[in-house]
């Protein structure tokens, strides 16, 4: 089963950042919190990796939606947005909202999951044509 939705761009890592934050923001995703994966594990383990920053993207009320259905869900919210290096080219990657339907079997998230994919695929799809 994929779970990811993935974009690929030509785009050194600092524009593809700065990019997928315009993006997400022009379908109504606030950037809550940021964890740059490569500091933390050079600066913990001592560990060099490729460049990897995990966006903690937020569309309040789609969230509202959600944890209304179900308050567990907060846990399969697609929130995460991965920006990653991947050879020459920059991935972006966004869990896919079905998985929230799938996991719970739940439909009265159905509507907030195909919302929130519709969101998250024009946000990639308006990365990908630019």
């Amino acid at each position: 089963m994929r779970y990811d939705r993935t974009v690929h761009l030509d785009a050194d890592f600092a524009t593809a950042v700065a990019r997928v934050r315009e993006a997400l923001a022009e379908q109504g995703f606030g950037i809550l919190t940021e964890i740059d994966v490569t500091a933390t594990l050079k600066a913990k383990l001592d560990h060099d990796m490729e460049d990897y920053v995990i966006l903690g993207a937020c569309n309040p009320p789609l969230a509202h939606r959600a944890l209304e259905a179900d308050r567990t869900t907060g846990l399969l919210l697609p929130c995460n947005v991965v920006v990653r290096r991947d050879g020459d080219r920059t991935a972006v990657q966004a869990l896919d909202p079905d998985t929230m339907v799938t996991l719970t079997g739940l439909d009265a998230l159905r509507p907030v999951a195909e919302e929130a994919t519709r969101r998250l695929d024009a946000a990639l799809a308006s990365l990908a044509g630019h």
